[in-house]
């Protein structure tokens, strides 16, 4: 790619032949040992200003060992025969594997990228530099997409990767959240019309909340983040990690143990029944 990039042939030695290839390398022992020697520069611009000078006032009056000729009058020989740079550099891309998650958009380095549909729980290949991210077929290697960089948890999502209803993965989803409670599937519901299929993600990170927190802790912190109208899972967790945490043997661990509240009302209806008795 990168001779492509730059329209050259590469030009092999050839097999047993060991002087022509000395030839080429041979250059960079001699930049490193003869102007470069025991010398130290406090940064990059120094070193390559003196280089600089040292080429133009040593390496290209030379004669050359082999050619007898001038370095510089064989350059000026060559150099209408070279082409001009490309206008943009090669870009040096960074590779990675990845699953495509059910919100159809793969991550990398904390962003998200979207994926043509019908790749969800799949494997793809990614690129990525400082500019640009590509996803490509990992068994054919075709591109895919190709997105500019994200910031840290912003999405890239093209119109043509949106899907037209909400996908199965979605619904069921959305079910478990209705199953934990009234308030915890109202919000995410309005965070999934808030924020469409990106939201997925986040209404994953609500309903990890119910394991550390119990469902019954999950539901008020839901109601609260609806009463302020604000669907966001941040909100519901920092509420959660700022609120007082009750000891272990009272904390509520699964939606089927009942609300502490209703013990408390069973208890105090039987011992007024007990009294009037």
């Amino acid at each position: 790619m990168c001779l492509q990039h730059y329209n050259i042939v590469p030009l092999p030695c050839r097999v047993a032949d060991p002087d022509r290839k000395g030839k080429v390398e041979r250059s960079v022992g001699h930049a490193k040992n003869t102007p470069l020697k025991g010398l130290r520069f406090e940064s990059l611009e120094e070193a390559q200003t003196y280089l600089d000078h040292w080429e133009t006032r040593w390496a290209d009056t030379r004669i050359h060992g082999t050619t007898k000729r001038q370095v510089a009058a064989m350059f000026a020989e060559e150099r209408p025969a070279l082409q001009p740079l490309p206008l943009e550099p090669f870009r040096y891309y960074q590779y990675g594997e990845r699953t495509v998650h059910l919100d159809g958009c793969v991550e990398i380095e904390a962003a998200y990228y979207s994926v043509p549909p019908g790749w969800i729980g799949r494997r793809v290949q990614v690129q990525w530099d400082a500019h640009q991210v590509r996803i490509l077929s990992g068994e054919s290697g075709q591109l895919l997409r190709e997105h500019l960089r994200q910031a840290r948890g912003r999405h890239r999502i093209q119109d043509q990767d949106r899907p037209k209803q909400t996908p199965l993965g979605t619904l069921q989803l959305l079910a478990r959240a209705d199953k934990l409670g009234s308030q915890v599937g109202a919000l995410c519901r309005g965070i999934h019309r808030q924020d469409g299929e990106a939201a997925v993600r986040r209404i994953l990170g609500v309903l990890s909340l119910a394991k550390k927190h119990g469902a019954a802790t999950l539901e008020d912190a839901c109601a609260a983040a609806l009463e302020v109208r604000v669907y966001n899972h941040r909100f519901v967790r920092r509420y959660l990690e700022r609120r007082p945490r009750l000891p272990l043997s009272l904390r509520q661990v699964d939606p089927l143990i009942r609300q502490l509240t209703l013990y408390r009302d069973f208890i105090e209806s039987k011992t007024q029944q007990e009294s009037e008795t």
